[in-house]
């Protein structure tokens, strides 16, 4: 098969992974920089073009996006999609689950656990908008953070209404969240792919710090899921569309509570902390489903 990794840099772990275990499998593989992508959209031959040559047809693409070029991302994987081209996440659920405000109003719908969550635009009584939460400590979050950038612990209402005030002052969209205090620091990422949590890995704050994420000092070490938590897991990456999805959970005394659904989770710390080989858990999924020279499809959702 011939497979693409859409992703801006070759050398990312990730991304190298995926190469690895493609090639162990025989596969024609390369990868393509997103941005460097443009497009020739025709309803009769549509087409990728890539530092100045027309791609010829792959068979499945792996798209690798940052949240920073989402938009763009998104319309690459569309044209891919429009050629019959077989992506892993496609165009649709990428920007449904990018959009922090959207996947948690589907999550909600669907019934799964979240953290009470406030959303304002006008934000013209502070105190409602934290009383609604349950009241400080809670969480605020921008919209467009990324890797526990734009996420402030308010530990006190003035430090929330400071916070929440610096936000509103600058035009940024952000979310107001309760505090789960019984996860001491703590949450678990647990990688979807299809409709089964492949590894699980519990991630711990770094002494002084909040936010678990590993960019940020957290530490993570293999973790056994419950069946709860398993099922929550699946469910949150399926009602994003989701194939491949890193759900972020935290363990309150409710149950299991979806903080984040990513759709680029990161394979570093999952593979290190677990031992499981991820990549190609990822690479025999592309191999089931896109079958070379046939129509795919575009994606549902």
């Amino acid at each position: 098969m011939k497979i693409a990794v859409l992703s801006r840099n070759p050398r990312l772990y990730s991304t190298s992974r995926l190469i690895e275990e493609a090639n162990a499998a025989n596969h024609e593989t390369r990868v393509i920089d997103t941005l460097k992508c443009y497009m020739d959209i025709t309803s009769s031959n549509p087409s990728v073009w890539y530092r100045g040559e027309k791609l010829e047809r792959q068979d499945a693409v792996i798209p690798r996006i940052g949240a920073s070029v989402t938009n763009y991302g998104t319309a690459v994987i569309r044209q891919f999609e429009m050629m019959d081209t077989y992506s892993l996440v496609g165009s649709i659920p990428l920007g449904r689950s990018r959009s922090k405000l959207r996947a948690l109003q589907l999550l909600s719908r669907k019934g799964l656990g979240l953290p009470v969550t406030g959303f304002a635009h006008d934000v013209h009584n502070t105190r409602e908008l934290i009383k609604l939460v349950g009241g400080a400590p809670l969480v605020v979050k921008l919209l467009e953070g990324t890797q526990g950038r734009g996420v402030v612990l308010a530990e006190t209402i003035k430090a929330a209404e400071s916070v929440i005030d610096a936000f509103t002052e600058l035009k940024a969209d952000f979310l107001v969240q309760e505090y789960i205090k019984e996860a001491g620091g703590s949450d678990v990422r647990c990688f979807v792919i299809g409709r089964k949590v492949v590894a699980a890995m519990e991630r711990t704050s770094a002494p002084g710090e909040f936010r678990s994420n590993l960019h940020r000092g957290g530490t993570a070490r293999q973790t056994k899921l419950t069946p709860a938590e398993r099922r929550t897991a699946v469910k949150a990456a399926q009602t994003m569309g989701l194939n491949v999805a890193g759900v972020d959970l935290l363990r309150s005394e409710r149950g299991p509570l979806v903080m984040e659904v990513n759709s680029s989770p990161g394979l570093k710390g999952i593979e290190e902390s677990t031992g499981i080989n991820v990549a190609k858990k990822i690479i025999q999924f592309v191999e089931e489903f896109a079958q070379p020279g046939k129509a795919h499809g575009r994606s549902k959702g």
